[in-house]
């Protein structure tokens, strides 16, 4: 599993709070109507619409664990090019790059 530096660290230092942190994840996750792998394209998106680069990796596996393409990658990192413009684009070589590893979670 990759995750970021800063993800380390935060389950390292921050136990307590990391833990909190995951149970509200979890039980969003448990509220969404969405499918596993429809719901990671859409985070996907919103990662490379608001820069967060360094979850990316994560992510893309957890996708392609359930079954999204790298068509469905690329097309999830780049929906957010009309709406916030080319800042999407600096997520597109993270994400293939996690892609084509061909690790799975």
């Amino acid at each position: 599993m990759t995750v970021s530096k800063a993800f380390e660290t935060f389950v390292k230092e921050a136990p307590a709070q990391q833990a909190a942190w995951m149970e509200a994840v979890q039980k969003l996750d448990k509220a969404s109507a969405l499918d596993k792998k429809t719901e990671e394209i859409a985070y996907l998106a919103v990662l490379a619409a608001v820069r967060l680069e360094s979850g990316l990796p994560f992510h893309v596996q957890t996708a392609k664990a359930h079954g999204a393409t790298r068509e469905e990658i690329i097309s999830a990192i780049l929906v957010g090019l009309p709406a916030v413009g080319n800042v999407v684009i600096q997520s597109l070589p993270v994400a293939l790059e996690a892609f084509d590893k061909g690790e799975s979670i």
